[in-house]
């Protein structure tokens, strides 16, 4: 019992922080090199998608996607995805794709000058999956050592650590006033009819010695 709690305890706090990690907006320092238009068929990986792109019609299983191909200060490549998020989830209401995408066309460059970029986004980027981040926003910054502080998210995970603190420490007070006290005397509720059965075996087995012969 010990081990399977401790399981589901380090399974839950492992979905909540990828959860967090894939949601929540990051910040890529990048050079763009190219932006660019493919058809997407979606498969197994479309719940990394949006559902369907702002006006499209209900069950689209492909569409025109764009893509932004870039360069990080460490140069290896990352592409993002430029989708709008509508009202749907996460809550991000983008709606401008065709303008973000022209910003970032706007905005390429070569290696032999480069013009450094915040590309903001939400999401992962995997090969095997075929899974993109999804930018959110792109802005010009004037080289690669720009620092950049993450005030949203700091915000948000600290009203959740708050709202988590106040969630058990109320679970905490209602557990030592409502259910330890319960459980207390569903305990001795046990051991007195424990007792109480004890006894009548006890009782049973001297009248049945009462009848055998001596």
């Amino acid at each position: 019992m010990f081990y399977v709690k401790w399981a589901f305890v380090i399974t839950f706090w492992v979905l909540v922080v990828a959860f967090f990690h894939y949601t929540l907006p990051q910040h890529d320092v990048a050079r763009i090199a190219d932006t660019y238009e493919k058809r997407i068929d979606f498969g197994e990986n479309s719940i990394f998608w949006t559902n369907q792109g702002t006006g499209d019609a209900e069950g689209t299983v492909n569409r025109d996607v764009f893509f932004i191909q870039a360069f990080r200060t460490d140069d290896r490549p990352m592409i993002y995805r430029n989708e709008d998020t509508g009202w749907g989830w996460p809550p991000y209401f983008k709606f401008d794709t065709a303008n973000l995408q022209a910003e970032a066309n706007n905005l390429r460059s070569t290696p032999n000058d480069p013009q450094w970029a915040v590309i903001t986004h939400y999401g992962w980027r995997n090969e095997f999956l075929s899974i993109y981040p999804n930018a959110i926003s792109v802005r010009a910054v004037d080289g690669p050592d720009v620092r950049i502080i993450p005030w949203l998210n700091i915000v948000i995970l600290t009203i959740v650590a708050a709202v988590s603190w106040a969630i058990w420490v109320r679970w905490r007070r209602f557990r030592a006033a409502r259910i330890d006290p319960m459980l207390e005397d569903i305990g001795e509720g046990f051991d007195a009819a424990g007792d109480s059965f004890s006894d009548t075996r006890g009782r049973f087995r001297r009248w049945r010695d009462s009848w055998k012969r001596k």
